[in-house]
């Protein structure tokens, strides 16, 4: 725990010294140049500081059953290696010049648990360009994806080619009937909501209350939503309007600019009732 609080206070001051230097434009964000050594030490270090703690309580299933191995494959094909590579794979030309450089996962195999793994791909990693897959997949096809992941040190690059990956309808995967999981019998629940509307990526748009990013003033700004009388100025604001608006914006308005984003129905009555908070 000192350890900890040590590395806290460390990236605090480095934090407070690297806005002082970018707001005197000492600093420089550009992506072409790369990170100092001492901040790279820092923010692994807190990263594997996080990452332990969060994980001490997920209890991996087994993960040695060669069809969920495959299966992890399939999704290693279509959502990872384009950022992080494989053996005899590049990552893709746009991931090269990502920093920090996204890891190879050959490494993180080694470096990282299954259950510290796990924790990496549902939530995601702050600052850099991993994502959280939360409100992407469920966590059966996530430790689908953990279990490919811990045998990539074993592969060369002819052995990974040769590789069958089972056909993975991902899309279905995506799908109300899945992603709605745990059973949308629940309450919803507002904290989930305001989460979701981060990763669904809503604050790109608006200006949401409680949504801790930089709010955009390209949609209207979403304060007060909830006391409102109208959405799209065409239905009653109830919740189930809320989220009828929230999963098909164009079959309500066709003229509407929002976009369908795959809503499920659980994320979609979540984030309603967060928004409903808003008076």
């Amino acid at each position: 725990m000192p350890v900890l609080f040590l590395v806290l206070g460390l990236a605090l001051g480095a934090a407070l010294a690297a806005a002082g230097f970018m707001m005197l434009a000492f600093g420089d964000v550009a992506a072409s140049s790369e990170h100092r050594a001492l901040t790279l030490r820092l923010v692994d270090t807190g990263l594997r500081e996080s990452v332990q703690r969060h994980a001490r309580n997920i209890e991996p299933p087994p993960l040695d059953d060669p069809a969920l191995v495959a299966r992890g494959l399939a999704h290693y094909r279509a959502s990872c290696v384009r950022c992080h590579g494989a053996p005899g794979v590049a990552p893709e030309p746009f991931a090269l010049a990502m920093r920090p450089l996204p890891a190879n996962l050959a490494d993180a195999a080694r470096r990282w648990n299954e259950a510290q793994l796990f924790r990496i791909v549902k939530h995601g990693i702050k600052f850099t360009g991993m994502p959280a897959w939360e409100f992407r997949l469920p966590d059966e096809e996530l430790w689908a994806i953990v279990a490919f992941v811990k045998t990539l040190p074993h592969y060369t690059p002819q052995q990974y080619q040769a590789l069958k990956a089972p056909v993975v309808d991902h899309q279905a995967l995506k799908a109300p009937a899945l992603t709605s999981r745990p059973d949308v019998s629940a309450a919803p629940d507002a904290e989930r909501g305001r989460r979701a509307i981060a990763q669904y990526a809503c604050i790109a748009c608006h200006e949401i209350p409680g949504v801790i990013d930089r709010g955009a003033a390209v949609g209207p700004p979403l304060d007060g939503v909830g006391a409102r009388q109208f959405l799209a100025g065409v239905l009653p604001n109830t919740p189930e309007n809320m989220v009828r608006w929230l999963r098909s914006p164009p079959a309500v308005n066709p003229r509407t600019a929002m976009p369908e984003l795959g809503l499920s129905e659980r994320d979609a009555r979540d984030i309603a009732a967060y928004l409903s908070t808003l008076r």
